[in-house]
């Protein structure tokens, strides 16, 4: 049966404003439905403690909902142990606390890291500080003109014998491009490579396994996939968290403490220092569970409908180009585009005004802007309440705008 977006929408207070705007920016962060939002309040009303800490009921209650939370987020995964889960604060910390640890801990003078040119900045900022501080390389995959990564030239990197671990985006945030990540990731560990995948933008349209991935790393943010903001999570393989030194010092994060050391707690609680952030923890596990009882099937079919009409859509305006894919089969979440003669911030600065919620900017991935030779574009990326009608509304408002800026 499919998706009923008018059932979807009534389940976000957001729409339901008399003039609410119209949002295509979900790659960004996507809104809320009812049952995130009341879970977290009814907890932060009736519920709320810190958690391992207290041996009285409520805090224990408390425990238990943080660590079922943790459970939830081992089954969407569909990752073996729920201990092969750390709570981050997002996929920027996520992918940080990988460089810092593992990266750190592990890496030598001349080890190389392979990054995509899709890589958001999370995922390459951490490498370019290890390679200030440690004298580690990097080496870049390039794409086509479609965003396809350039498999032969990780096979070449690869064939070099330092690589030591590849990162790769699961879904692209500008080009909505979907590497073949089981693919890298098996010719990776054919190398004797480690595979992160920063998750951000795949997390909320597609189901993942970990385990069908056998990835080592996977990170991803809440609030792409309807959560709260402030809670991430890191899937790192139980083995892999063993052997990795604590990220960050203090609280929760200890066994014992004396004046000459410390021992840390054992994974995940070693990389979760300070009190954590429960409240979100309670609010992503409703956001994980309201979508796994969408159904994936319903899920894609939906969204892929909504691709095809903002292709459709774009293809009619005169002077616009899509970036990456040139069909909207090939692109998942999000399409990026320019138009000839109109900067990109004035073009959404105007769609804003007639109430489109569109990004634009480099979306955090400049070396990719580079690759493709602009300095910006603008994204249209879409969630489940988004519908037909939204998107097409949205060449006339663009042919809009551009008659205001023609002025």
């Amino acid at each position: 049966m499919a998706l009923d977006s008018a059932v979807i929408r009534r389940q976000f207070p957001f729409l339901q404003e008399r003039k609410h705007p119209v949002y295509l920016d979900s790659a960004a962060s996507a809104q809320k439905p009812d049952c995130v939002l009341q879970a977290m309040d009814t907890f932060t009303r009736t519920r709320y403690a810190n958690v391992h800490r207290g041996l009285y009921a409520l805090s224990e209650q408390a425990t238990d909902l943080f660590e079922q939370s943790r459970n939830t987020v081992r089954t969407f995964l569909r990752a073996r142990h729920a201990d092969e889960i750390v709570f981050t604060k997002s996929t920027t910390e996520a992918l940080n606390l990988i460089a810092r640890s593992w990266g750190h801990a592990t890496l030598r003078k001349g080890d190389a890291v392979a990054l995509t040119i899709l890589e958001h900045h999370s995922a390459i900022v951490p490498w370019l500080q290890l390679k200030e501080e440690k004298g580690i390389e990097i080496v870049w995959i390039g794409i086509d003109d479609q965003g396809n990564v350039q498999r032969e030239e990780l096979t070449r990197a690869l064939g070099k014998g330092n690589v030591r671990l590849v990162s790769v985006t699961g879904l692209s945030n500008v080009l909505g491009v979907r590497p073949p990540v089981g693919e890298i990731a098996a010719e990776a560990r054919r190398a004797g490579a480690l595979v992160a995948v920063d998750a951000a933008q795949w997390i909320g349209h597609h189901p993942i396994s970990v385990r069908e991935l056998d990835c080592d790393f996977l990170a991803f943010s809440g609030h792409k996939p309807y959560g709260p903001t402030g809670i991430g999570a890191l899937y790192a393989k139980r083995e892999l968290l063993r052997s990795m030194p604590p990220f960050l010092g203090g609280g929760m994060m200890i066994r014992e403490v004396h004046r000459n050391g410390f021992t840390p707690a054992d994974a995940p609680q070693k990389f979760e220092a300070g009190t954590p952030p429960v409240t979100e923890a309670v609010g992503l596990k409703a956001a994980l569970e309201w979508l796994e009882a969408i159904g994936w099937n319903d899920i894609e079919s939906h969204e892929a409908h909504l691709m095809r009409v903002a292709f459709d859509t774009l293809r009619t305006i005169p002077g616009l180009r899509i970036l990456g894919p040139k069909t909207p089969d090939g692109a998942s979440g999000c399409v990026s585009f320019v138009v000839e003669g109109t900067h990109p911030h004035d073009l959404t600065d105007l769609l804003g005004q007639q109430g489109f919620c569109l990004r634009a900017g480099h979306h955090c991935a400049q070396p990719l802007h580079e690759r493709l030779g602009i300095p910006a574009s603008v994204r249209l990326s879409v969630a489940l309440y988004n519908t037909e009608e939204e998107i097409r509304a949205l060449g006339p408002a663009i042919a809009r705008a551009r008659s205001v800026l023609s002025k």
